[in-house]
């Protein structure tokens, strides 16, 4: 049912289901959930028996030939793990990769040694010891009691990956034997000789490319989703697949950009091919993985099946060499797709470009003559009313005008009618002035009795009848 069944058969003691994860021991010890497996094709799912921390720390009484390294970093590749171990390389007889449930960022290893004085002996020389002087996380063993595994789930999605045990390490095709090289199976459950994964600088897997080393804060750049992500080598664009929302496809047909680097297995996908794009060496007869210029095992005994070496070595460099070219001509015709796809985006941006600063001098042009057409208005407006204003004063003047003639008309009257009052009034001035004077010469005449009389009543008439 899941991959490499026989071979998870010698870590487990049992089989148990979901519903059977009681206590079988008579002491008690630390339980941990622990996974492997390549999550989009298949999931094995387990339980680890730990014996419990003491301290001061001592070896427990019933303990196996089995450890476990919990929370390795991440960082740390396997070949980087076998180089931590390197000293104990020999006594190993299988490593196991798998995931802790409780332990994010973090992978642990299950070890078995070929006799418990190795196992001892590891433990008092790695437990609580730093992984590198440059950093701060330290090792931590813990001895194994058991190992159950409680079952697996197969995901229908296709894969390169067999379902069936592989009798044979990939990198250097011998068969996997304990006894001769210690095993490594790595977390998406394919097994490796010790000595050929550290040779393996990459943190993925050769054979599936599934990578232990999964992106933290990748997501999709549209929809925000974390699974089944694409990156675009081209602009970097992160995208989700086909089976999610299919905006690595969308992104694709917009672009044009081909190809695409799946974030989980680091394989770049060819949209226009329909396929991936990377080269695998495998062998004409079996289909096999081979190791590119790998060296006959029995060479040095005179294989005569190997035949000319040189001619093996020149057919070899010739076919390197048409895939070089191969790759220069793919790389080229890409590069001149993108050149003409940004030209392109080049000329549209220039003419939205365009089209916006005419779009924004009509704008400014249309504005500018609104405002200047209303300046107008208020001039014209204020010209009207200035015209307005002046025939009125002009009015007003003339108005005026008459108004001053008959004011000065009238004053003349009134002047003419002063004079002539002042003038009879001098005249009657001038004649009571001559009566008084001649009042007084009669009084200064002497009085004559009857000559009087008859003088005075004469002066007085004469006097009366000229007033």
């Amino acid at each position: 049912v899941i991959i490499f069944e026989g071979r998870l058969a010698m870590w487990s003691s049992s089989r148990v289901s979901e519903e059977e994860q009681s206590e079988p021991f008579p002491f008690s010890t630390s339980v941990f959930n622990f996974s492997s497996g390549n999550p989009r094709i298949e999931e094995t799912r387990g339980l680890m028996h730990f014996f419990p921390d003491e301290s001061p720390p001592s070896l427990p009484v019933e303990r196996k030939p089995l450890a476990c390294v919990l929370g390795v970093p991440n960082h740390m590749t396997y070949a980087d793990f076998c180089q931590f171990c390197g000293s104990f390389i020999q006594h190993i007889l299988e490593m196991r990769i798998v995931r802790m449930d409780s332990m994010e960022d973090r992978y642990s290893v299950l070890i078995r040694f070929d006799q418990q004085e190795s196992t001892d002996a590891f433990y008092t020389h790695y437990n609580g010891r730093r992984f590198s002087s440059l950093e701060v996380e330290v090792c931590r063993v813990v001895f194994t009691l058991d190992v159950q595994y409680t079952g697996s789930i197969e995901h229908a999605q296709p894969s390169n990956a067999t379902s069936t045990e592989q009798p044979t390490c990939p990198v250097c095709l011998e068969r996997l034997d304990q006894d001769t090289s210690g095993i490594l199976t790595t977390i998406c459950n394919h097994s490796f000789h010790c000595s050929c994964i550290s040779k393996w600088a990459d943190s993925s897997c050769p054979v599936c490319r599934y990578c232990q080393q999964q992106a933290e804060k990748s997501i999709c750049f549209i929809c925000q989703t974390t699974e089944n992500l694409w990156i675009c080598v081209i602009c970097g664009f992160v995208g989700c697949g086909r089976y999610k929302g299919g905006h690595a496809i969308i992104h694709w047909k917009e672009t044009q950009h081909c190809y695409s680097l799946e974030v989980e297995t680091k394989r770049v996908w060819d949209y226009v091919g329909d396929n991936y794009v990377h080269r695998l060496i495998q062998s004409k007869t079996d289909g096999k993985l081979v190791e590119l210029n790998s060296h006959c095992v029995h060479a040095d005994s005179g294989c005569g099946s190997c035949g000319d070496n040189a001619m093996r070595e020149a057919i070899l460099n010739s076919k390197v060499e048409a895939i070089v070219n191969e790759y220069n001509e793919l790389l080229a015709t890409q590069l001149e797709n993108q050149k003409l796809y940004f030209e392109s985006l080049l000329q549209q941006v220039e003419q939205e470009t365009e089209g916006k600063i005419s779009v924004a001098v009509q704008k400014a042009v249309s504005l500018k003559q609104q405002k200047i057409q209303s300046k107008i208005d208020r001039c014209n407006k204020e010209k009207k009313f200035m015209d307005e204003l002046n025939d009125n004063l002009l009015k007003n003047e003339e108005i005026w005008k008459a108004k001053m003639l008959e004011i000065e008309e009238r004053e003349k009257k009134a002047l003419k009618r002063t004079d002539d009052k002042i003038t009879g009034l001098e005249k009657q001035l001038s004649d009571l002035m001559v009566c008084l004077e001649g009042g007084k010469a009669v009084e200064q005449l002497p009085l004559l009795n009857d000559t009087t009389g008859a003088t005075v009543s004469d002066i007085s008439k004469e006097s009366s009848s000229t007033l």
